[in-house]
C-alpha cells in the first residue's frame, strides 16, 4: 500500500511516512520564499495539516507528491509574504520638510522648486512618486501597475523623495 492510499485510510504511519519523505523540501520552499524559519514553519505545519484532513486533494495522474507539495508550499509562502506588514517605516516614505515660510513669495518660489524638481527628475522616477502622492498608491501597487520590481519602485520614491528635500531645504542634503 502506498503512502498516499494509507493517508486516505487514516494511517498514521503513512502520515509519518510522507511526512519524514517530504518535510524538508517543503520547508526549504517555504524558507525561500520567505527568509523566515517561524513562517516556514507555519507553513510546513498547514500544507501537511491539509493532506492529513484531505488527502484526496492529491491526484498522482497530475504529478509527483514532491512536486505538489512545492507548488502548494511556493502558493502558501507568497500568501504569508502578501499578509505581512510592510516593511517600509512610513517616516522613510513622507516627505519631511518644515520649510518657515513667512508670506506668500517664499511659499511660490518653494512651489516652483518643487515644480522644478520634478520636472528635472527622470520619467519613471516622477511617476513613481505622483502615483505614491496625487494617486495614493502603495508601492506594491505602483509595482503591480508599472510591471517593475518593488525594490525598484521603492528606490525611485526615495530618490524623488531626496531630490524634492534638497530642492525645498538646500540644507538637508547634509543631514539626509
Amino acid at each position: 500500500m502506498s503512502l498516499v492510499s494509507g493517508v486516505r485510510v487514516r494511517d498514521e504511519s503513512a502520515m509519518a511516512g510522507l511526512y519524514d519523505r517530504y518535510s524538508s523540501l517543503v520547508y526549504a520552499v517555504a524558507l525561500r520564499v520567505l527568509g523566515d524559519t517561524g513562517q516556514a514553519e507555519d507553513v510546513l505545519q498547514e500544507i501537511f495539516m491539509q493532506l492529513w484532513r484531505s488527502p484526496s486533494s492529491f491526484d498522482s495522474a497530475r504529478g509527483s507528491m514532491g512536486a505538489w507539495l512545492s507548488v502548494i508550499a511556493r502558493n502558501r509562502s507568497i500568501d504569508a509574504l502578501r499578509k505581512r506588514r510592510p516593511e517600509t517605516d512610513i517616516e522613510d516614505v513622507v516627505l519631511s520638510v518644515e520649510p518657515n515660510f513667512a508670506d506668500t513669495a517664499d511659499r511660490n518660489r518653494a512651489l516652483a522648486q518643487v515644480r522644478g524638481a520634478m520636472t528635472a527628475m527622470p520619467e519613471a522616477q516622477r511617476s513613481a512618486l505622483e502615483m505614491a502622492f496625487f494617486e495614493g498608491l502603495t508601492h506594491t501597487e505602483i509595482a503591480s501597475k508599472t510591471g517593475e520590481a518593488l525594490g525598484t519602485i521603492k528606490t525611485r520614491i526615495r530618490a524623488g523623495l531626496s531630490v524634492l528635500r534638497k530642492a525645498v531645504n538646500p540644507g538637508s542634503a547634509l543631514r539626509a
